[in-house]
C-alpha cells in the first residue's frame, strides 16, 4: 500500500479495510487502472477517472456511521437504486452517484457491477 494512502486515511484509520477491499475488488475486476491520491479523494482512471473514494458528506452527521467511505462514480443515465445517496448531472447525459459504504459486505457485486459500468462508460468517453 502507498504511504500516501495512509497519509490520506491518517484521520479515518477505521475506514481503511474499506478501501483496501474496494481497491484490491477494482484491481481484481478491471485492466490497467491507474490510482492516483489527491488531498481530499482517491480517484480510480483508466483513460478518464471513473469511480473515487472520499469522505463527502452525502448524509447529514447525525444519520452517518461512525466510520465509512464515499464511493462515487460516473454513468450516462441515472442510475436508480436505494443505496444511491446522491446523484447529479453535471454534464447532459453524464450522472455522477455517490454511495456511502460503512461495512465490508456492502462492497458487493453490484457496487462493483456499476464500479465495472463506469470504467467502461469512461473508457469510452472521448
Amino acid at each position: 500500500m502507498q504511504d500516501t494512502v495512509l497519509q490520506f486515511f491518517d484521520r479515518q484509520m477505521d475506514a481503511l479495510p474499506l478501501y483496501e477491499k474496494f481497491e484490491t475488488c477494482i484491481m481484481s475486476r478491471i485492466p490497467d487502472v491507474k490510482i492516483k491520491v489527491q488531498k481530499t479523494q482517491i480517484s480510480f482512471y483508466n483513460r478518464h477517472m471513473f469511480a473515487c473514494v472520499s469522505f463527502a458528506k452525502v448524509r447529514k452527521k447525525k444519520e452517518c456511521p461512525p466510520y465509512y467511505i464515499v464511493v462515487t462514480f460516473g454513468l450516462g443515465y441515472k442510475k436508480e437504486s436505494p443505496r444511491i445517496d446522491i446523484a447529479t448531472e453535471p454534464y447532459p447525459g453524464r450522472w455522477t452517484h455517490h454511495v456511502l459504504i460503512s461495512e465490508l459486505s456492502q462492497i458487493d457485486k453490484e457496487l462493483m457491477g456499476w464500479i465495472e459500468e463506469a470504467s467502461l462508460f469512461s473508457d469510452g468517453k472521448r
